[in-house]
């Protein structure tokens, strides 16, 4: 593998990023891209000749020239290891609040604690394919990006059923002081994920981009489940709680449509 450098003279801002990323992603020789705006320099790491970037690079007339190409070391991607710690982290995190969440929800009988417990088995499956995705090419990236939207879009669908089918029986309330501290745990759980992903230098890749989506939409599916239960609390009613339900499956819905957005 080879680390070549450029000089870009006319990219100073995102625009031109992106107009070089929708450029050369398609190059199956690319392996990763590291732009540093600020100097106006791009590093791509990259399998086989140079000579397909160059010519692609020219095509856009942003005033390339070539600075340096080398030998890649592994010291090169020590950045894809700190991606594969930290999803790993948050994967953990997710499976083990998928088992919690699963099973306080079946107790206490609350739909919206089941419903997150299967968004947060989506998630667990997001971060796994993701890991797949460290190092490999963009083209890679973005496919696995559609994938964990796929996945997740059907998961949503067959919950969003389920929780109209619960609306026609006779449900008796949840027991809110569960779905409540549950709930709060797993809101501090996915808070601390968020800021650990926030912190990633690979955030702006698709793979890493569908997994921000994604906890984001979990904090806020917590905060839901918790000012459900208590509704459930106040009202004596379980419809709180599947009213949350449903909507947990509408954002998880629209958090899969951005993931194919970004796989695109």
């Amino acid at each position: 593998m080879k680390k070549t450098s450029f000089k870009i003279r006319k990219m100073d801002c995102p625009a031109e990023e992106a107009l070089i990323r929708a450029r050369l992603e398609g190059l199956k020789e690319i392996r990763h891209l590291d732009f540093d705006l600020a100097q106006r320099q791009l590093t791509v790491y990259h399998d086989g000749e140079i000579t397909p970037i160059v010519k692609a690079l020219a095509g856009l007339h942003l005033g390339e020239s070539l600075l340096q190409s080398e030998e890649s070391g592994k010291e090169d991607f020590a950045e894809h290891a700190d991606q594969k710690k930290l999803l790993l982290t948050v994967l953990a995190i997710n499976f083990v609040f998928f088992l919690i969440e699963m099973g306080s929800g079946l107790l206490s009988r609350s739909m919206g604690l089941v419903a997150d417990s299967l968004d947060m088995l989506a998630d667990s499956f997001v971060y796994g394919i993701s890991l797949l995705a460290v190092g490999r090419s963009l083209v890679r990236k973005k496919r696995i990006a559609r994938l964990a939207g796929y996945f997740q879009l059907l998961l949503a669908l067959s919950g969003f059923a389920e929780v109209l089918r619960r609306f026609f029986l006779s449900e008796a309330p949840p027991d809110f002081q569960t779905m409540i501290t549950v709930s709060l745990l797993a809101l501090l759980a996915n808070a601390y994920s968020l800021y650990l992903m926030q912190k990633s230098k690979s955030k702006e890749e698709a793979h890493m981009q569908a997994s921000l989506i994604f906890t984001s939409n979990d904090i806020v599916i917590n905060l839901g489940v918790i000012a459900a239960g208590l509704l459930v609390y106040a009202l004596g009613s379980a419809w709180p709680d599947l009213i949350i339900g449903l909507l947990v499956f509408i954002v998880v819905i629209w958090g899969a449509l951005q993931i194919l957005k970004l796989g695109r």
